[in-house]
């Protein structure tokens, strides 16, 4: 028969996923709240070290993509304040860190 839709019986309907990760649920890249809040502090304070420069005319902690994710954040909205900020930093030609405990830059 061609031209059939194949028929409800036989569809699968798509995972549950994670609202706050958009990961499918139970796989290894769901994170729990503290996670998502412990990645959000590391990119906000990977930033506010690294991407503040020392001249007049940086905006440094006054960015505000990085003041809208700080907000984020506070309120709970880690998925959206992780995507602000690794977007201002790949836009400030830096490379997000990678997910992980924080560590002193200086000495790796």
């Amino acid at each position: 028969m061609t031209g059939c839709a194949t028929p409800v019986t036989t569809q699968t309907a798509a995972p549950p996923t994670n609202q706050s990760t958009n990961q499918p649920s139970g796989e290894p890249g769901d994170q729990t709240t503290a996670q998502l809040k412990a990645r959000c502090q590391q990119l906000i304070a990977y930033f506010d070290r690294f991407g503040a420069g020392r001249s007049n005319n940086s905006d440094g902690r006054r960015n505000h993509t990085r003041l809208s994710a700080e907000v984020d954040c506070a309120k709970g909205l880690y998925a959206e304040g992780i995507a602000e900020m690794e977007a201002l930093l790949r836009r400030k030609k830096f490379t997000p860190p990678p997910p992980g405990p924080d560590e002193n830059e200086d000495y790796n």
